[in-house]
């Protein structure tokens, strides 16, 4: 019997399906059986086989929910319908870049070099073009004029299919190892205070965290960075260990729904009263309803977060 090649190139595994569109298996699955997000057909064998198409849905449903979309609401709509809200959001942000004015110019400067880099898989000066502008511009300036930006000019590259999985891992490893440095030599003062980052039970995107710990790390905080992954009862030890006054928790989606509103409910719980809880990233957008009502602050963007963490200081000053 001939080898149906046609048939082997547009029908996936769902771990060919999670490498390509940079989701896991299990939000994939929650997403078809909650949402309906897709609808494969099985095979022979009864495993699911994905079209080029469903890839291609699924990768924009990432995008939407990376812009802080939930997937409850973007889940259901038309195909063409989607792919205009993605190409909006993503014109939206550069408007916003280029809305900032002569400094935007400058991180523009940076980011198509960094891509030129990312596409050569030139790790090394990637990360050298990254030092020099942390160098040029300050910390805070660094992270929010050239990061934010390069990191959603990555991730909607990807997207769209225009860098591969290689290169946008090899840009993210950089940039969350450049992260991780800056963070650590921030030196805060002897007195500054504590907080925690890390990222739920089940999460193991971590940029966002570190993203997060450098952003506290400019504004003087002492940064305890955990790691990705934590269940509730070990993140709270930690806490209470080294007195911190804030837990910082990122994740990237909430598709769980159930579990990450559990995990971050039980963490508030034991969490001591004179700890702040902060949840952030676009999986925190999703849920932010059910997490406020307990005391839980909830910051979608990094500017949001920048902005607490001020208010938190200046409190108590």
């Amino acid at each position: 019997m001939p080898l149906d090649t046609d048939s082997l190139l547009n029908h996936h595994p769902i771990g060919v399906v999670a490498e390509r569109t940079g989701l896991s298996q299990d939000v994939i699955r929650v997403w078809e059986r909650r949402y309906s997000a897709v609808e494969p057909p099985r095979g022979d064998g009864g495993q699911r086989r994905y079209s080029d198409a469903d890839i291609h849905r699924l990768r924009l449903l990432h995008a939407a929910t990376r812009a802080g979309r939930s997937i409850r609401l973007v889940a259901a709509l038309p195909h063409a319908v989607l792919e205009q809200m993605v190409a909006e959001d993503s014109a939206a942000r550069e408007q916003n870049v280029r809305d900032r004015g002569p400094a935007s110019v400058a991180a523009d400067d940076i980011v198509e070099p960094a891509m030129s880099l990312a596409r050569a898989l030139n790790g090394v000066g990637l990360e050298l073009l990254l030092r020099r502008a942390a160098a040029t511009h300050g910390v805070a300036s660094f992270l929010e004029m050239v990061v934010i930006p390069l990191l959603r000019r990555i991730g909607d590259e990807w997207h769209v299919g225009r860098l591969n999985m290689a290169q946008e891992h090899l840009a993210s490893a950089t940039v969350q190892y450049l992260l991780e440095d800056v963070t650590r030599a921030a030196a805060p003062a002897a007195d500054a205070p504590a907080i925690l980052m890390t990222t739920p039970s089940g999460e193991r995107h971590q940029l966002g965290a570190v993203l997060a710990g450098a952003t506290a790390a400019a504004g003087g905080w002492r940064v305890i960075y955990l790691g990705p992954d934590l269940p509730a009862a070990d993140i709270a030890n930690a806490a209470i260990d080294v007195r911190v006054r804030i837990v910082a928790i990122s994740f990237v989606f909430a598709a769980d729904h159930k579990r990450v509103v559990a995990e971050l409910l039980a963490l508030r719980s034991a969490l001591p009263s004179d700890i702040v809880l902060i949840a952030g990233g676009a999986g925190s957008v999703s849920v932010a309803s059910e997490l406020e009502h307990v005391g839980i602050k909830v910051v979608g963007e990094l500017a949001a977060f920048d902005a607490t963490l001020r208010g938190l200081r200046d409190d108590a000053s």
